[in-house]
């Protein structure tokens, strides 16, 4: 008999959640002191270690891989709940400067949020105890809660010592509790990250024993008034490793939904009781809604949860970016390649990358980051939009816009401190004469003809130095046929690069620094061995592709940076004569099996790929194109794939199983390059950045 899928792990954190407000409200205090004490101070404190100890199974679970999000995210909740709860503090005025200094980075600053700094510092300082190995860290976590516990639930009799007094005396003069980061956490993080399994029955059995073993533990601490606080048990770890390891033999599935209004109601009921005792006072039903504890209980729990559905269904749901159509962007592959640039370009000789047009259709904002982890600092980009856009994303460092940027867009060029290629001498007297201190770098035309200085009039690069209101940084020039190894071509690329070093050699006898020089760009870097040049400008191959399958000297170890896939929306069952797509530009000669792709020309994609063998991949096979692409669709033939359908991933370029596409072939079919083919890839097809070993 199939077992159903149960959510045990998330439907168990609503009741810990739940647990959390009856801590706050204390449902049984009017009608049993005992049982309250039972129900609040003893069965409710598994709730936060549960929530712990979920943690760091998950993270575990990843192999702690995930870790920096995880802190991210926490940091960011802890912001928000900070944000959240100003009011209510700022009306108490409970803190001092250094008070709330203390609070934010160690306390909290309302009396649940307290959970939020433990949980960044605990996470940080159990990751820092496993580089020990995990028998060291397990080993360290226990001494660390024993020694909050002597300051916890076993604080009067640790007190009764005097060398122990004086030290816990100390403690607290840094930290309110030893419920925190350091004491508390790090145990039950670890123990979770275990993800210990025992069989249902042994687990059942080992909670309920532990769990009554905590209970007299309690009430005997309780008799001596030995508790300075109540959430520290010695049984406590031993009951919650059972009670994680029977929910782990019950969980099959996930509920987001249970995950997120938990969470919720453990951030917002604070606020609910506010208000409860603010309408208890208006409606003049103090006595009811307040001072009778299970009303008390239940309006705040309604008021918490109903708050929290509410907030849960306005929640802004984010798109799934694999649904239709997206640009996998593969960052290792992508730093790989930067590396092994940097090293063909050698010593002295820093990496330019080129990230216009998108970074070549890859998406610059994430290559750009990549990169700059990478230690990259110099990008060139082709517009000054291109460039305020790397410096939204946090990009520092030279930023070049290699194309014209009007001198009245100084301004701008100034604020995001954005260095311009000057395209002739009428651009960089007018760009000097706009007030701004802009950077610069000169552009020399030694035969392209297209932007920059002719390389003959040394005189006016020399006077483009001394002009006021300009910063010349450098001086570069691009070399038109590099890519080709034909004699003639050889030969026109060897006067441009003898005329560019003429010109810098000029120009250092005249005394001027030309600042930083360039000179080669992907093809240069290929196909000639210049050095002596301050960076290399590294454009299509930093993808790990080429422009096409020409010949070049030096063939790198490069890796393909882009995968572009897409979905099946449907197949179609044809007849041999039926017809299809617009124009019916396609009729099946057989009975045929169509799937139609969610991606289209309005993607990027040539219009006329089908014509020329356009294909895919799906399941690892090869599927022809058929018809005319659509704007947004396109069809293939899969009658040869059986098991295709609705749903099912298409790539485009890239791999699929041992099957590959390479960009240079499809950009071949098209008669163009792959800068063209990537560079169209449309903005609206995401971009999913895989880290490593291809996870997202």
């Amino acid at each position: 008999m199939r077992r159903r899928a149960l959510p045990a792990l998330d439907w168990f954190r609503l009741a810990a959640a739940i647990l959390v407000v009856t801590i706050h409200t204390s449902p049984l205090s009017s009608l049993s002191a005992g049982a309250d004490f039972w129900l609040t101070r003893v069965a409710a404190r598994i709730a936060v270690p549960f929530f712990l100890m979920v943690s760091g199974y998950f993270l575990a679970l990843h192999h702690w891989q995930h870790l920096r999000n995880f802190l991210g995210r926490t940091l960011l909740l802890y912001g928000a709940a900070i944000l959240l709860y100003l009011p209510m503090n700022l009306y108490s005025g409970s803190f001092s400067s250094v008070g709330w200094l203390r609070a934010v980075f160690w306390e909290g600053t309302l009396y649940h949020l307290w959970y939020f700094p433990a949980l960044f510092w605990g996470t940080l300082l159990s990751w820092l105890l496993l580089r020990l190995g995990n028998r060291c860290a397990l080993a360290g976590a226990i001494f660390l809660y024993l020694i909050g516990l002597g300051g916890d639930s076993y604080y009067g009799l640790a007190a009764r010592l005097p060398a122990l007094k004086q030290g816990y005396d100390l403690l607290f003069s840094l930290t309110e509790h030893t419920r925190n980061g350091i004491f508390y956490v790090p145990l039950f993080l670890l123990l979770g990250a275990q993800g210990i399994r025992l069989r249902t029955g042994t687990a059942l059995t080992g909670f309920c024993l532990s769990l009554v073993g905590m209970s007299a533990e309690a009430f005997f601490l309780h008799s001596l008034d030995a508790q300075r606080h109540d959430s520290m048990y010695l049984l406590l770890p031993v009951c919650m490793v059972f009670l994680l390891a029977l929910l782990l033999n019950g969980n099959r599935c996930r509920s987001h939904a249970a995950r997120d209004l938990s969470l919720l109601v453990y951030l917002i009921h604070p606020g609910c009781i506010v208000a409860v005792r603010v309408l208890a006072r208006l409606t003049h039903s103090w006595d009811i809604l307040v001072e009778s504890s299970l009303p008390y209980f239940a309006a705040v729990l309604v008021l918490s949860l109903s708050a929290a559905c509410l907030l849960y269904r306005i929640r802004p749901l984010p798109v799934n970016p694999k649904a239709r159509a997206w640009r996998e962007v593969d960052l290792g592959a992508l730093c790989h390649n930067a590396n092994v640039l940097e090293q063909a370009a050698g010593p002295g000789c820093a990496l330019m990358a080129v990230v216009k047009a998108d970074a070549y259709g890859h998406g610059a904002r994430v290559v750009a980051r990549a990169l700059f982890k990478t230690g990259i600092r110099t990008f060139a980009v082709a517009c000054l939009e291109e460039g305020i856009a790397l410096r939204r994303a946090g990009i520092r460092g030279c930023i070049l816009i290699l194309g014209w940027t009007s001198p009245e867009q100084a301004p701008l060029l100034a604020r995001w401190r954005l260095t311009q290629a000057v395209a002739d001498t009428a651009h960089g007297a007018a760009l000097s004469r706009t007030g701004y201190n802009v950077h610069v770098h000169l552009a020399v035309d030694t035969g392209m003809h297209r932007l920059g200085i002719a390389c003959e009039d040394v005189e006016a690069l020399a006077a483009l130095y001394r002009l006021p209101g300009i910063q010349v940084d450098g001086i570069f020039s691009h070399l038109c046929v590099s890519d080709s190894l034909e004699g003639r071509d050889v030969s026109y690329t060897d006067r441009q690069v003898s005329a560019f070093r003429t010109v810098v050699e000029r120009l250092k006898a005249q005394g001027i620094s030309p600042g930083k020089i360039h000179l080669l760009a992907s093809y240069g870097m290929l196909n000639r061995p210049e050095k002596g040049f301050d960076y290399a400008r590294a454009g299509i191959i930093l993808y790990g592709v080429y422009s096409d399958d020409s010949p070049v000297c030096f063939r790198p170890d490069l890796q393909p940076v882009l995968t572009l896939r897409a979905r099946v929306a449907a197949v179609r069952e044809l007849a041999s004569g039926e017809s299809a797509g617009y124009g019916l530009a396609f009729t099946a000669v057989r009975p045929t099996r169509i799937a139609v792709v969610t991606i289209g020309y309005a993607d990027g994609l040539p219009r006329d790929l089908a014509y020329h063998g356009g294909q895919v991949l799906i399941h690892g096979s090869f599927c022809p194109m058929v018809g005319r692409l659509c704007m947004d669709q396109l069809m293939v033939d899969v009658t040869e794939a059986k098991t295709v359908q609705p749903g099912d991933t298409v790539t485009l370029i890239g791999r699929d199983g041992n099957a590959v596409i390479r960009a240079e072939r499809v950009a071949e079919q098209c008669g163009t390059i792959t800068n063209e083919l990537l560079s169209r890839l449309g903005h609206r097809l995401p971009v999913v950045a895989l880290h490593q070993s291809g996870r997202s």
